[in-house]
């Protein structure tokens, strides 16, 4: 899938919202005399593959991972700062989106919506066709349910209240938080009972590709929204089977995880597939993805260090700083520092061909600031970001996330010493000491911060910290929001209710009785 742009029947999977109080969901079924597509598709084996990919073409898009969600998920945690000239990218850090102004999380909201609505095609149409072979049905229908699952993950995670569409009709009603949860985990189990651990192994139109959801990465979502809703028990449950499937494993080499060389490895769940060899020269950013793009993912341009990208999203100085909190054995700084950011280090550093403190020298503030490193393509073989073309996959959920995870499962399910050894495998690797002799006997409070600190270390830039300052409550603790405030000074524009998006203002002019999320 990865060398695939998905170039389909945009008109046919485009979803027209409408708003009227006399048409039934019937009437809407309309066949245009001059476009056959509807009664020709659905039809066969390769159009219910094609419909699947349809629904994975939206991660492509601007709105999602081509470059908004990242920034969405990244801007607000206290690992990442913007001094974007871009004030719609500059306030979501200091949670100060505009309600008049839904650029960037419009987009991502919209973007969901459309891959929902794709996969809700799939889910709906698929059953009818006559496939002779059964378990790729059913590996399609699982896809379609992962990424319904994964869209409406995102939705319910960062929009609160929003609408719930398992079928297609005209209107789509708001629905609670609560009731979006328990949507994204029937979809998660469901996808979990048809996929399967690899594509390696079975015969059809997907056999051996890569990219394709798989029955781990159902799992670990899954595992996701029991946590996210402090559902401890099926949590560790969940995770525990992803960890017996003998599956995954952390690979050796923490930056392995961030650049376009050993992607779809050991450690990947799921990430989402891009290429440099995009055929076209076109900028384009929304719709479905074409052959005329010209450009990938934008994520290595938007967070590019200065001078070789646009710098919009930087790393903080208290990640800087946490970084050097403790040696490795062998007394050494951690190397995920390095493999996270640009600095100017003692003994030199590299990027993009260039020695870091020679390039910056004349310019002070450069030579003393930070840069993101992780998802950039710097390491010589390209002299900058500015063509678009960034290859680099993104990793949405990694193995070492499923180890802390599960982790955080133990501990608050009352067996904080099993927590130990989860979190020193992930430690292991980046040549840490043993925590159960620098920390031992700790308390499941203890426990809840050490864990806070590893997971701060080991996903900066991968849009993980800010869901997990949320879900902790850390905003609505008094004493933590003021910790917050001393290590990332966005957090001073934080007001109740802000850690959710507001609802874009299309959604609530297309739908009435939609209710905007409280602190807008």
């Amino acid at each position: 899938m990865k060398y695939k742009i998905f170039n389909y029947l945009t008109v046919f999977f485009s979803l027209a919202v409408v708003t009227t109080s006399c048409v039934n969901n019937e009437d809407l079924v309309q066949v245009d005399p001059n476009n056959d597509a509807v009664d020709s598709f659905w039809k066969t084996d390769q159009d219910a593959i094609e419909g699947v990919n349809a629904a994975y073409g939206s991660l492509l898009t601007d709105g999602t991972y081509m470059r908004s969600t990242p920034l969405l998920l990244d801007l607000k945690g206290d690992d990442t700062r913007s001094n974007s000239p871009w004030d719609a990218m500059y306030n979501v850090g200091r949670f100060n989106s505009n309600v008049s102004n839904s650029a960037i999380y419009g987009w991502a909201y919209e973007t969901y919506y459309q891959g929902i609505y794709r996969a809700n095609q799939v889910i709906t149409k698929v059953p009818t066709i006559e496939m002779a072979d059964a378990t790729l049905k059913n590996r399609i229908l699982g896809q379609a349910y992962f990424l319904r699952g994964l869209y409406l993950f995102h939705a319910v995670n960062m929009f609160k209240s929003v609408p719930l569409p398992t079928e297609i009709s005209v209107y789509y009603p708001q629905k609670t938080n609560e009731e979006g949860w328990a949507q994204v985990i029937a979809d998660f189990k469901a996808a979990a009972d048809l996929l399967p651990a690899s594509y390696d192994n079975v015969t059809g139109l997907d056999a051996g590709q890569k990219g394709r959801a798989t029955k781990g990465a159902a799992l670990g979502y899954l595992g996701k929204a029991y946590l996210f809703t402090k559902d401890f028990a099926n949590a560790k449950t969940t995770f525990k089977q992803v960890i017996d499937l003998g599956v995954y494993s952390l690979v050796a080499n923490y930056r392995d995880n961030f650049t376009d060389s050993n992607e779809n490895n050991s450690e990947s769940l799921f990430e989402v597939q891009f290429s440099r060899q995009a055929g076209g020269v076109d900028l384009g950013w929304g719709g479905a993805p074409a052959s005329g793009w010209g450009k990938t993912s934008a994520r290595a341009i938007t967070y590019g260090p200065r001078a070789f990208g646009w710098t919009d999203v930087q790393p903080t100085r208290t990640l800087f700083n946490e970084f050097h909190d403790e040696l490795t054995t062998s007394g050494a700084v951690d190397p995920r520092l390095d493999a996270t950011m640009f600095y100017n280090k003692p003994g030199g550093m590299q990027l993009y061909g260039q020695n870091f403190a020679t390039f910056y020298a004349g310019n002070p503030g450069d030579l003393n600031d930070l840069f993101c490193r992780k998802y950039e393509n710097s390491d010589g073989a390209y002299a900058n970001e500015f063509d678009w073309r960034s290859g680099i996959n993104e990793r949405l959920l990694r193995y070492s996330d499923i180890l802390l995870m599960y982790a955080e499962c133990l501990n608050e399910t009352g067996d904080t010493p099993g927590a130990y050894t989860y979190i020193q495998m992930v430690r292991n690797r980046v040549g840490l000491p043993n925590l159960a002799t620098a920390k031992p006997g700790l308390s499941q409070a203890a426990m809840r911060e050490q864990i806070g600190h590893e997971r701060f270390l080991e996903f900066p830039l991968e849009g993980h910290r800010f869901d997990d300052i949320r879900r902790w409550g850390w905003l609505q603790d008094a004493t933590k929001l003021a910790w917050l405030k001393s290590r990332d000074v966005e957090f001073n524009s934080y007001a109740t209710g802000r850690e959710f998006f507001p609802i874009p203002q299309l959604e609530m002019d297309n739908n009435p009785g939609t209710i905007q999320n409280s602190g807008y």
